[in-house]
């Protein structure tokens, strides 16, 4: 069975190209420790709401977007094992991949899919 990573984050509008880069270098861990699919998603049409929102949940301020992300893992035990070895990987150390938002207000969690369609039959 599956299992999804997911992340929401406010990202400096003016730092796309940093964030871009930060995510080809970082993202590349996933893949390498077993992810099947990472994907980062940047915001186009996502409208604000009355109650909540996107932009609430992560504190969103006006000069920045929002980014969704998402981690497909083949199971949950792989995604843990990738979790454990990623702490000591270089290219996620701050010193030399800085994070190009705030991660105090990024949200994220892992989920396990219950209903999985295929558009591609």
């Amino acid at each position: 069975m599956s299992y999804i990573d997911g992340f929401v984050l406010a990202v400096p509008t003016a730092n796309k190209q940093k964030f871009i880069d930060h995510a080809n270098e970082g993202d590349s861990v996933f893949i390498d420790f077993g992810a099947i699919r990472v994907v980062e998603c940047w915001a186009d049409d996502v409208p604000r709401g009355k109650q909540t929102d996107f932009f609430r949940a992560v504190e969103a301020k006006d000069d920045e977007t929002l980014v969704f992300s998402w981690v497909e893992w083949p199971d949950k035990s792989t995604r843990d094992a990738c979790m454990e070895k990623m702490m000591s990987d270089p290219r996620m150390d701050p010193e030399k991949n800085p994070m190009p938002f705030d991660g105090k207000r990024m949200i994220y969690g892992g989920f396990v899919p219950i209903v999985d369609l295929d558009g591609k039959r």
